[in-house]
């Protein structure tokens, strides 16, 4: 007797088991990854003062990691269907290990930037070998939005690490570089789960090469389109948060010192749990109705803030972490899932360019109105504008499900369907 992956009955155990063990390795990964790139925000002082930089300088510290991530998510993003879901994982997480460390031996800014470029290029491509992967572990479309919650509250829980590991490094005296080599030792270990896992193995279903100009014509296609669009807003409206917010506070002077002092913190906490929470929710209410109603939260919390003034959005603005907590994890398995597995990891590169290119030019739009201007304020203001579109787009997906069709198709034509294991 067979099982549905395609082994004896009797190994069913080591199944369950390795099942388990592909999921906490993608939890780890996501964990991990955070751990450097939600760090740079407590690094980029340092490194002003470390290489005497200007701030524009000492941004590609986040430019250049998001470039890298963006670049290979969308050149690169096919191999998790060509080559495999475990070869793209452990290629990936290869080259960020030995990048790592070379962390320990830089001197020079220019150097540490190329290395950052690597680092982005490197999680481009083993995330997006993990998020292909979430499809072939998934019993249905739903579970996989409840799982890809699951995995972006680990990413929220590095995005505290990490930065909590910077300070007490520097409080010690000793240099960030070593958060590199922490992570590195980390991401070592995460390959041996990966070398020992056995994968399910997807199945091409036609004759069209995988490659490159698949990718590309992907684009075009109205559900990657919309829902990557759907991303870039997002991402352009959390990034305002931790990126802009301890600039718009630095300035407070009310009765709220401390959280303002400890915003940003507040922001990562509330996000993290959130998203936890929304992995049980999101598998038991309709999703199209939870992110309509969370997006005209997040508007609500950046309006008030706009008109309010800092007095209010010192307490508005870390808030809204809480109703970010399960947005972007949703709408990037809902993209994921509107297609046959076979096709995961090319859409997953897509949705990951565009959600890079919104952490990058969300914030840089934002800083470039706020120098115009004169104040933070007015980048923010600009931010309410990004909130509002998501908004729109969540009302609309509300009203005519135009994806509703289509995941119901790929729920009766993938998830009940038999799967291989990759050795």
């Amino acid at each position: 007797m067979k099982t549905d992956i395609g082994i004896d009955a009797s190994a069913a155990v080591p199944r369950a088991t390795s099942i388990r063990l592909i999921k906490w390795l993608t939890y780890l990964m996501f964990m991990m990854f955070a751990m450097t790139t939600d760090s740079v925000g407590v690094i980029i002082p340092q490194i002003i003062q470390q290489f005497r930089l200007s701030m524009a300088q000492a941004a590609s510290f986040q430019y250049v990691t998001m470039l890298g991530i963006a670049l290979a998510g969308l050149l690169l993003g096919f191999l998790a269907d060509k080559i495999g879901r475990k070869n793209t994982i452990i290629l990936g997480l290869v080259l960020f290990t030995l990048n790592s460390y070379l962390f320990s031996v830089g001197r020079s800014f220019g150097f540490f930037v190329c290395l950052l470029a690597i680092s982005g290029a490197a999680i481009g491509i083993f995330k997006t070998g993990a998020l292909a992967l979430i499809g072939d572990i998934s019993t249905s479309t739903t579970q996989h939005t409840a799982t890809m919650n699951m995995v972006e509250g680990f990413f929220g829980v590095g995005a505290i690490i990490g930065p909590y590991i910077v300070t007490l490094l520097l409080g010690r005296g000793v240099s960030w570089q070593w958060l590199y080599v922490i992570v590195g030792t980390l991401c070592a270990s995460l390959i041996a789960i990966a070398l020992l896992a056995r994968y399910p193995v997807n199945q091409q279903r036609s004759a069209e090469p995988i490659d490159l100009k698949r990718t590309a014509a992907m684009i075009k296609n109205p559900y990657v389109l919309g829902f990557s669009l759907a991303a870039f807003f997002y991402v352009a409206t959390e990034c305002a948060i931790y990126v802009w917010m301890p600039t718009l506070l630095a300035d407070y002077d009310g009765p709220a010192k401390l959280l303002a002092t400890y915003a940003l913190p507040v922001f990562f906490v509330l996000r993290a749990g959130g998203r936890f929470l929304g992995g049980w929710l999101l598998g038991r209410y309709a999703w199209a109705g939870i992110l309509t109603l969370l997006s005209l939260c997040i508007f609500v919390c950046f309006l008030g803030s706009a008109i309010g003034g800092v007095r209010v959005g010192v307490y508005l603005l870390p808030l809204s972490g809480l109703f970010m907590s399960v947005i972007y994890p949703t709408l990037n398995s809902k993209g994921i899932s509107c297609f046959a597995k076979s096709e995961h990891g090319a859409v997953a590169g897509v949705i990951l360019f565009f959600t890079c290119a919104g952490a990058a030019l969300g914030p840089l739009a934002m800083g470039a109105v706020s120098d115009h201007f004169g104040h933070a304020r007015y980048g923010f203001l600009l931010a309410t504008l990004y909130a509002g579109i998501l908004v729109a787009g969540t009302v609309a997906n509300s009203i005519w499900h135009p994806a509703r069709a289509q995941l119901r198709t790929r729920d009766r034509r993938d998830y009940g369907e038999v799967a291989h294991v990759e050795a």
